[in-house]
């Protein structure tokens, strides 16, 4: 009876202990799982970074034995650049970049191979 009497008094505070627990347990996990999140996105946007990056060096190094960039070929360039850039990258690619926006467009008159 007195086991009744304390329930019937207390159960106002036993409801948002467990109203707490509850929502701890919630935040928590979704906690877990937006770290999960954070951690899987930044490693995309690395290895996509990683690729624009590879994808500069490439067209460089077409281009610079061509020794011409076609306007086609720098503005797909631009293109990469931008989104590499906005993935935070700016080291040696920036340099290639502008070396081959640089480069003139055409082949230059008696020096088609």
């Amino acid at each position: 009876m007195q086991l009744l009497q304390f329930i019937q008094q207390n159960w106002m505070e036993w409801l948002f202990a467990a109203i707490t627990f509850i929502l701890g347990c919630l935040y928590r996990d979704v906690r877990k799982r937006l770290k999960e999140e954070q951690r899987k996105s930044t490693a995309i946007a690395e290895g996509v970074q990683s690729l624009l990056r590879e994808s500069i060096v490439q067209n460089y190094n077409k281009y610079q034995d061509r020794e011409y960039c076609p306007i086609y070929a720098k503005e797909s360039i631009k293109r990469v650049y931008e989104a590499y850039h906005n993935l935070g990258g700016n080291d040696v690619a920036t340099k290639l970049y502008n070396t081959l926006l640089g480069m003139p467009e055409e082949v230059k008159e008696g020096e088609m191979n």
